[in-house]
């Protein structure tokens, strides 16, 4: 059995019909969102301190940025904050210190013992 559909009226909405406002809330939503991402925000910046100008700066930078990934036991990540502070400061005995620590923890033990072996040699008067 077909059924008549009654034409729309001017309105555009059908007879029986109710219209569908959109939710007008209080925006609380958006608060949240906003409150979430600036903590997130300020989160972030507090991870490091903006870089120093200078190469020993940068360097303990660095060193101290791996000593946290080592004491979090991501030692890959440890190792390779040392090797970039060695790289920055060649003569930093603290930079092959910890990255022979670092590549003793992943198992490198040859190339440990040569950043131990630096290390030693920097830090004799």
């Amino acid at each position: 059995m077909i059924r008549a559909v009654p034409a729309a009226p001017a309105s555009g909405v059908a007879p029986g019909t109710r219209r569908i406002r959109p939710h007008r809330g209080s925006g609380t939503w958006r608060v949240a969102a906003l409150v979430i991402l600036a903590s997130l925000a300020v989160a972030c910046g507090r991870r490091m301190p903006p870089a120093p100008a200078d190469d020993a700066g940068r360097a303990q930078v660095l060193i101290e940025s791996g000593n946290q990934a080592f004491t979090a036991g991501n030692f890959g990540l440890a190792a390779r904050r040392y090797a970039a502070a060695a790289v920055i400061r060649k003569d930093d005995p603290a930079a092959y210190y910890g990255l022979g620590m670092a590549l003793s923890k992943l198992g490198r033990d040859e190339e440990a013992r040569a950043a131990y072996a630096r290390a030693r040699e920097l830090a004799r008067p």
